[in-house]
């Protein structure tokens, strides 16, 4: 289910998905320029991962033989070698072995570390994923907010200007021409507002495809995106989510400071030789000799590293626990929030955006008619304004939760 980070771009380079001809900037274009970004990001893991990989195969060989060499019994009054027949010029070599399985358990705890990093990687391949989507589908939602806010804007600006000529007539009153600037002043103001997010959008957009990237115009409609796996399957998938993982290979490693911990009962070994040449055609002397550690009293030592280590693998079981249950809450949350936004977007489609298109036909009918004012007109406008934007938000914010939802699952496809 989940790719290494490797495989998720040969993937990306076979695709083709984009066509060559299109110089807009695709949801699916800016996930696939995020992750050949090279991110230090997800690279610090696949360095992290090799260097435990190579700590693993160091960790597996036996510690580096002592060479011992002494000078033995001279004679203080003359320091002639062949005076006295103790007087020895000593070699030796002395091995150790560590206690029980050890040395193959360290290797395998620190297998178990960088295979952790390795799920690390691909959360943060996710991650990367979810961040672009969210932040390329908010930079959406304002730059055609801010292109619906200066059609409105425009054509609120042209009624003022008739109603302006009209002013002489006696139809309209200053107050009413005063009501309508104060509307056009607060349409600057959300249109400053809407531009400000915008620039922090593909400030954000840059961190992660680039700078001349990011300032490419986007699509005119919103993206299609991969439709979410039923919820019950969802769940099942939970469990090999990459922040779930993460976890098995802590438990994993812990389980490898049990066992060493465990074989500290063993006894540890120290094998010695040496060899010591006289002088004076004096025979010299051999030795060969074993150190054996001799674990008699382990009850507050050996044992309690053995409890200590069982208590910390339990600790990281219930804390993995622990984060299912938080994926699983956010899935159940994200998945339902994704529902009743669709709910809402199909309530706007049908309903509410048609009565505010109505009510503004009526409404300038009304003052054609000169049954109702011109500010009436104007917060008609204003109102099926917002019903356009409200339903371009609640469809952006579908789709954002989507994306999360896709994240939860392990997807990569845009």
């Amino acid at each position: 289910m989940y790719q290494n980070f490797s495989t998720i771009l040969a993937i990306l380079l076979l695709t083709n998905i984009v066509a060559a001809s299109d110089s807009s900037l695709s949801l699916q274009k800016a996930v696939e320029l995020a992750l050949a970004s090279d991110d230090p990001y997800v690279q610090e893991t696949l360095q992290r991962a090799s260097a435990l990989e190579d700590t693993a195969i160091a960790n597996a060989q036996l510690a580096d033989p002592k060479l011992r060499l002494n000078f033995a019994n001279w004679p203080t009054n003359s320091f002639s070698y062949n005076q006295e027949p103790m007087t020895q010029i000593q070699l030796g070599l002395s091995q150790t072995f560590p206690k029980g399985d050890t040395l193959r358990l360290s290797k395998e705890k620190q297998l178990a570390k960088a295979k952790g990093q390795r799920h690390l990687q691909d959360l943060r391949i996710q991650e990367i994923i979810l961040d672009t989507r969210l932040t390329w589908l908010e930079l959406f939602y304002s730059k055609n907010a801010y292109e619906k806010v200066t059609q409105n804007r425009q054509a609120v600006a042209e009624l003022i200007e008739i109603i302006e000529g009209m002013y002489a007539t006696g139809r309209e009153t200053r107050q009413d021409i005063s009501r309508a600037q104060l509307e056009l002043s607060l349409l600057d103001d959300r249109l400053a507002e809407i531009d400000r997010q915008a620039s922090m959008q593909r400030a954000a957009l840059a961190r992660r495809i680039g700078e001349t990237q990011s300032k490419q115009a986007l699509p005119k409609h919103l993206p299609a995106m991969q439709h979410p796996t039923d919820l019950s399957a969802a769940e099942a998938l939970l469990n090999h989510h990459p922040a779930a993982e993460i976890f098995t290979s802590k438990i994993e490693t812990a389980d490898k400071d049990v066992s060493i911990a465990a074989e500290q009962h063993k006894p540890g070994w120290a094998v010695n030789v040496g060899y010591g040449a006289r002088g004076g055609n004096r025979a010299d002397f051999a030795s060969v000799g074993v150190t054996m550690g001799v674990p008699l009293f382990t009850k507050n030592r050996q044992d309690r590293r053995v409890s200590a280590a069982k208590k910390s693998r339990q600790a990281t079981r219930l804390s993995r626990d622990t984060l299912l249950l938080d994926l699983k809450k956010r899935l159940h949350v994200s998945h339902e929030s994704w529902l009743r936004l669709g709910e809402r977007v199909t309530l706007y489609k049908t309903v509410v955006l048609q009565r505010a298109k109505e009510t503004t036909e009526a409404s300038l009918t009304s003052y054609q008619n000169g049954i109702s004012d011109f500010p009436e007109l104007v917060r008609a406008r204003l109102a099926e304004l917002n019903a356009e934007l409200q339903l371009l938000r609640l469809q952006t914010d579908r789709l954002k939760t989507q994306a999360t939802l896709l994240f939860l699952e392990g997807e990569d496809d845009a």
